[in-house]
């Protein structure tokens, strides 16, 4: 199934959680000089035109990171992620999005390699023109990251970090994304894994991150946000969440500062609220 396109999607309140949370544990990997991996399994295009067609069918980054980019007196936590965006965009324009992978080369090192898998045909075309002439940094594979992240681990610099965020669309993929961590952690045992989740009214996302806690029981991250009631009607995605294995020591009281500021931000009613739990030893 390869009908999902996260240029419908790009910007808002879900890829600024997203976003921000991989961007300071980015931060972290680089205040030590030994280089690092970072393995995408579900990278997309890379880059989003915010005046595409796509993007302006619903406009749902108006509710996300253009409330941030309009957000004054940001703690630096916040504000660090903000100047990623601002540096693909002009004169305060937002006209483009970065995706996970565009975020990741605005922060690595020169000797920091990046490893993307996009499924999608149209998506992984598009990626590989976004990082046209970048290619010894940066390595692009057409294949499903389930699988293809088995051959990057452990990295040979035994320091990596691993973003998954697949769309869900099937409900195999919750179970698919414990069984790949609970893999990736048999092979690299030390990485550090962020996984991307929904909040919908049904039982599969909170399921899942029940089961990879069970997976690191002594080290891990949870935290989530609310930006509105769900729907009346069931339906409909009312928040997201990113559970985080073996996380840096110093982000909980990072997310302590920030997650307020985001849930006022993005906030659609007053229902808004974030939740932040973590077992780090």
């Amino acid at each position: 199934m390869l009908s999902y396109r996260h240029a419908f999607h790009a910007g808002n309140h879900a890829d600024v959680l997203k976003h921000t949370i991989f961007s300071l544990v980015l931060d972290y990997f680089n205040q030590k000089d030994k280089p690092y991996w970072v393995i995408d399994t579900h990278a997309g295009a890379g880059m989003y035109a915010l005046k595409s067609e796509f993007s302006q069918k619903n406009a749902e980054f108006e509710n996300g990171i253009a409330r941030l980019l309009m957000t004054r007196n940001l703690p630096d936590t916040l504000d660090d992620f903000v100047k990623i965006v601002k540096k693909y965009n002009e004169n305060n324009a937002l006209m483009f999005y970065p995706g996970s992978p565009k975020i990741a080369e605005a922060l690595m090192r020169s000797d920091d390699k990046l490893r993307l898998f996009e499924l999608h045909p149209s998506d992984c075309k598009l990626l590989i023109e976004n990082f046209k002439g970048k290619t010894r940094q940066s390595k692009i594979v057409q294949q499903d990251g389930f699988a293809g992240i088995k051959a990057c681990l452990p990295p040979p610099t035994k320091r990596g970090l691993v973003l998954i965020d697949p769309p869900y669309e099937l409900k195999g993929d919750y179970q698919r994304v414990v069984d790949c961590i609970k893999d990736s952690l048999s092979r690299f045992a030390t990485g550090t894994y962020l996984i991307w989740y929904p909040l919908l009214q049904r039982t599969e996302p909170l399921a899942m991150v029940e089961a990879l806690r069970k997976l690191q029981p002594n080290n891990w991250l949870d935290v989530s946000l609310s930006i509105e009631a769900p729907n009346a009607d069931g339906f409909g995605m009312f928040g997201s969440g990113m559970l985080i294995i073996n996380p840096p020591w110093a982000l909980p009281k990072i997310l302590a500062e920030a997650m307020p500021i985001l849930r006022d931000t993005l906030a659609m009613d007053n229902n808004a609220h974030f939740t932040l739990s973590h077992n780090i030893s």
